[in-house]
């Protein structure tokens, strides 16, 4: 399998399935479009593999994968020994809708709090709509750490941390402090060893 990324310090896209392999402990060769090129460098480079231009892509063989959320869902019917949605259908279930609102929504905090591991933590000022995605993604991180008991949303870590682990990253970044246990939770996903890796591997980025 290859999985093509883009630039780790912003892809939040290519980091959500690049933990999603790395759990399975499959083998993977990875290759990294940079992006923000100019004369449209970055489409052109991608598009040979993925035809939608834009990253992240996942080959395996003659087949194409090239959306997180397929891609991550993808590699949960391959490995299913690697447990990246639990057994238990009402988790799967709920762990499904919570990475689909992050996949589909927050546009707010999107624009405003781009990934950026690169940028030193910082205060930042946000606006009533980005307040209010903060608040929806607190409420709903607190309601499944409540249900399932953590440390991960689920319980057990799953595709839905991967996809709020680049919120968790802008949540430090920008100085954002959520209530309760998803206090916690945003310290719980930055000190994983794949995340962690994933950072070190950014800052080493020109």
């Amino acid at each position: 399998m290859e999985l093509l990324i883009g630039t780790r310090n912003w892809s939040s896209w290519s980091l959500r399935p690049w933990l999603a392999i790395k759990r399975t402990g499959a083998p993977f060769t990875e290759t990294l479009i940079p992006l923000r090129q100019e004369n449209n460098a970055t489409y052109e480079a991608i598009r040979p593999v993925s035809r939608s231009g834009l990253v992240p892509a996942l080959k395996d063989g003659d087949l194409v994968v090239w959306d997180s959320l397929a891609i991550c869902e993808y590699l949960a019917e391959k490995f299913p020994a690697a447990k990246l949605w639990p057994d238990d259908a009402i988790a799967r279930a709920l762990g499904r809708s919570a990475a689909a609102e992050m996949h589909a929504g927050f546009q707010a905090l999107r624009q405003e709090c781009s990934m950026s591991l690169e940028i030193p933590p910082h205060q930042a000022e946000l606006s009533e709509a980005a307040l209010k995605n903060v608040a929806r993604i607190t409420e709903l991180w607190n309601e499944l750490l409540g249900r399932f008991g953590g440390p991960f949303l689920l319980g057990d870590w799953s595709i839905a941390d991967a996809f709020y682990a680049p919120v968790a990253s802008r949540f430090r970044t920008y100085g954002i402090r959520p209530v309760g246990a998803a206090g916690a939770y945003v310290d719980t996903i930055l000190a994983t060893p794949d995340f962690r890796e994933w950072e070190a591997a950014a800052k080493a980025e020109t």
